[in-house]
Order: C-alpha cells, then sequence, then structure tokens
C-alpha cells in the first residue's frame, strides 16, 4: 500500500479514498472512491518519518510559505 500524509482533527473519521482525498486534496488517481482507507500514527506522537511517505515534502503552509489558492486548511 501507499502512505499518504493528510493533516485534519483527530476526531475526523475518514472511510474511504474519496473522503481523504477531499480532505487532502489529492487527485483521486484510478482508484475506487469506495476504497477503504486506515490511519496511521505511529508511536512517536503521531508523526511518520517523512522517509517512508510517498510524498516526503512538506506542504508549502508548513514550510513558511502560503498556501496555493490561500485556503489550504491548516
Amino acid at each position: 500500500g501507499r502512505t499518504y500524509e493528510v493533516n485534519h482533527p483527530m476526531a475526523r473519521t475518514i472511510r474511504n479514498w474519496a473522503e481523504l482525498c477531499e480532505t487532502g486534496r489529492l487527485d483521486p488517481e484510478e482508484l475506487p472512491g469506495e476504497t477503504p482507507v486506515r490511519k496511521v500514527i505511529s508511536a512517536t506522537g503521531g508523526v511518520i518519518k517523512s522517509s517512508t511517505l510517498s510524498n516526503p515534502e512538506a506542504p508549502p503552509c508548513q514550510m513558511g510559505g502560503g498556501c496555493p489558492g490561500g485556503n489550504c486548511g491548516f
């Protein structure tokens, strides 16, 4: 499987690929929207090493830049 880093409130439950893509503004590619997903939280306080991610770069607003379109939800 693949790992995608999406920031959202911990209380939010994301059940499938369509919800994850909407929340993280991801390209749904060719996966069916109803494909189940699961939240991954590591023992290091919710931080997953960037080297394990398929998209290791932090979003622009977490690197001090502006968000594309001015509203990324952070």
